[in-house]
């Protein structure tokens, strides 16, 4: 099974014993950005539990759960081996938890915590994760249409053109498989 990610955010929800467990799911582009909105959003929540994995250039990723509050390992680790079941990457899941006055005890935690996380990634539109790389290449004037042609037929973007003395000078963006092939 390939790696998978997001693109936009997902909600899921949970509610056991009164608690009202709110998740969710988001591009880790926007995952601090989102918690701090979170925060500001619903201010009378008791916890924000959080847990993200990225991926490396090296292909290692780096993952983190995080309890805010809760008793050590109830909520974050349980969150974020939701994320790793799913397999999921440049992603981060946000689980708002207002408490309903029944102490849930620690399985109980993590089984609302991971519960509100599944249902956020059973809402999502996963799809394959593909790594973008960037390249710089170059041209004569008069090579310059077919550099442009192949560009386009491979898909890729082109995010800054220069024109030097000699020709042009490309910086193509797009699936590092693509970008090779130039």
């Amino acid at each position: 099974m390939s790696l998978q990610t997001i693109e936009r955010e997902f909600e899921g929800y949970l509610e056991d014993r009164k608690s009202r467990f709110l998740a969710y799911l988001v591009p880790l582009a926007v995952f601090e950005d989102r918690l701090e909105a979170l925060r500001s959003e619903h201010r009378k929540a008791n916890h924000f539990v959080t847990a993200h994995r990225h991926i490396l250039d090296d292909d290692r990723i780096e993952e983190s759960g995080k309890d805010d509050g809760e008793p050590a390992g109830t909520s974050g680790m349980p969150t974020l081996r939701v994320l790793q079941g799913a397999r999921l990457v440049e992603a981060g899941v946000i689980v708002v938890r207002y408490f309903g006055g029944v102490k849930l005890g620690g399985g109980g935690l993590a089984r609302a915590y991971s519960g509100a996380a599944a249902d956020a990634i059973a809402h999502a539109d996963l799809i394959a994760f593909v790594r973008h790389a960037q390249r710089t290449v170059e041209a004569t004037f008069t090579a310059s249409s077919d550099l442009e042609r192949r560009i386009s037929d491979l898909g890729l973007t082109v995010i800054t053109r220069d024109y030097t003395a000699d020709g042009v000078r490309l910086l193509v963006e797009g699936p590092e498989d693509k970008v090779v092939q130039l």
